[in-house]
């Protein structure tokens, strides 16, 4: 039952993520249920659902063909962030942090809101048209922020890259799933590797998990597209406002 019960939770994370990000507050709930101390169940749970943004990579590859290759250079931020993130989780506490989430996530979902405003207030119609050397350095320098954020804990970074994207001017949800999704496989991957030479993770459960969060995160893609783009928006929004009440009442 108890991997069943992993098993299920990770699909549902996986397809989550895929979707909108915000994954993470399904699955690392369980792992701390099962009596898993805090650091090793954020570890593994990093470890468990990274193979589920893998597959959602693939599940939107025909949306990330058609970006444009300089926003690959999110690509260093992402790993750079994602190392000393996870780096950071074994030397700081994390009480204080906590409290900074859910008004983090919170502020990031009034974001993606008024992407619109957003657009408008920076003449930014299309990120083709307006992408230039200043808005690479600006974009790389969110990323690194919200790299550092996703090594440390994780839930919500897709919500944060959501957000970012849409005040850049990306308006297609579906390939700016596809772009968060491989920049949180960036992200993931590097803090995943050093929990792994860490000790950190829970092998029984990160296993059992990985399987899951695949199968979640290919069929969650295909579920985005069938669900069209106005109805995505409304579950990212969702998520996003769900996310932060419910971290504020963990407090």
């Amino acid at each position: 039952m108890e991997d069943l019960s992993l098993f299920a939770v990770a699909v549902i994370a996986g397809a989550i993520n895929a979707v909108a990000g915000g994954g993470s507050l399904v699955s690392f709930p369980i792992l701390l249920w099962l009596g898993i101390p805090s650091v090793v169940a954020n570890a593994t749970n990093t470890v468990a659902i990274w193979p589920g943004s893998l597959g959602s990579v693939w599940g939107y590859r025909r949306e990330v063909a058609g970006v444009d290759r300089r926003v690959y250079a999110l690509v260093i931020p992402s790993v750079i962030g994602g190392i000393a993130g996870a780096v950071l989780l074994r030397l700081t506490p994390t009480e204080l942090f906590d409290r900074l989430v859910p008004v983090l996530i919170f502020f990031a979902t009034v974001v993606f809101m008024a992407q619109e405003w957003f657009q408008r207030l920076f003449n930014r119609v299309s990120a083709r048209e307006h992408e230039g050397p200043k808005w690479i350095a600006e974009a790389m320098l969110f990323q690194l922020v919200v790299a550092v954020y996703g090594g440390y804990f994780g839930a919500g970074i897709g919500i944060l890259m959501l957000s970012a994207l849409a005040v850049m001017g990306h308006t297609d949800i579906h390939q700016m799933n596809g772009l968060k999704n491989l920049l949180a496989v960036c992200i993931n991957g590097v803090a995943a590797i050093y929990f792994i030479f860490s000790g950190l993770v829970s092998w029984p459960h990160a296993l059992v998990m990985a399987v899951g969060a695949i199968a979640g995160g290919v069929g969650g893609a295909g579920i985005a597209r069938r669900l069209g783009q106005t109805t995505v928006r409304r579950i990212v929004i969702g998520i996003g406002c769900a996310m932060a009440i419910s971290l504020m009442f963990r407090l």
